[in-house]
């Protein structure tokens, strides 16, 4: 089982257990846009992630600053489930449980989620067009862009919906060039 798979298995049944919470507390919409504030902020700052992540940190020190952070943007129930996951020493897994917790969420909202990777941040209006593009092609009521912005694209776009992968990009075009060279060439 690769690396990612077992990451994902692990997370799993964290998110499970957030959405079921959440689902009892009528706190689904609140705990998913919670969510989305805190995938935000850890694709924003490689430095929050890798504070999160260090073993070494004492655990009373990630949940002081995450107060400190996040306080009156999320609500205690996501906030309990943060200092749940930093005292099992699960917080490195975050980014995998709020995926899963996101998929679960958009399931039962009927959302499909699109990892769309990108050169450079996308305006609001390719944004909005790519939704569109993407509910068309989906056939889906809602879409949900995850944006990451990887400079090593050079330019374009890779799409993944679930396990299909559009790759647009010019790094993309420029390794099928030359596996296609190298196969020639042999």
């Amino acid at each position: 089982m690769s690396t990612r798979g077992l990451v994902a298995k692990i997370a799993s049944p964290y998110a499970e257990a957030l959405i079921e919470s959440a689902r009892s507390m009528s706190l689904i919409y609140e705990t998913t846009c919670d969510l989305n504030l805190i995938s935000d902020l850890l694709s924003s700052s490689s430095n929050l992630r890798n504070f999160l992540a260090n073993p070494l940190i004492r655990s009373s020190v990630k949940k002081d600053v995450l107060q400190k952070l996040l306080l009156g943007q999320i609500n205690d129930h996501v906030f309990n489930f943060l200092c749940i996951l930093i005292d099992r020493r699960r917080i490195a897994l975050l980014n995998s449980i709020i995926d899963s917790y996101l998929n679960l969420s958009y399931k039962l909202e009927s959302t499909i989620i699109v990892d769309v990777s990108t050169a450079i941040a996308l305006t609001d209006l390719q944004r909005s067009s790519l939704e569109r593009k993407m509910q068309s092609i989906t056939n889906s009521k809602e879409v949900k862009l995850v944006i990451n912005v990887n400079s090593e694209l050079l330019a374009g776009l890779v799409i993944q919906v679930g396990s299909k992968v559009i790759d647009t990009s010019l790094f993309g075009q420029l390794n099928q060039m030359t596996s296609y060279l190298n196969l020639v060439s042999s």
